[in-house]
């Protein structure tokens, strides 16, 4: 049940031309699929083990297997094709 402030705000946003998109108490947000998809990627980088440990000294080597893992995790999404 919406309270008076809530119905408040979106009759001012209604006045401007903007509709409002609060989301509901117990519901999904808009932005819920943005965070499931970065959730997704730190997984999916979490599974290389040298990544989910930093054993590296030096931040030069960290960073080139993180793009390699990148590299490969986008590798296996590409869609198979065979010409």
């Amino acid at each position: 049940m919406p309270t008076a402030a809530t119905e408040t705000y979106r009759h001012l946003l209604r006045q401007r031309g903007i509709r409002p998109l609060i989301s509901r108490r117990g519901t999904r947000g808009i932005n819920q699929p943005v965070c499931w998809v970065v959730e997704q990627t730190l997984a999916l980088l979490h599974q290389f083990r040298r990544l989910a440990t930093r054993w590296e000294r030096r931040t030069d080597l960290h960073h080139d297997f993180l793009t390699l893992t990148t590299s490969l995790i986008s590798w296996y999404r590409l869609p198979n094709q065979t010409h």
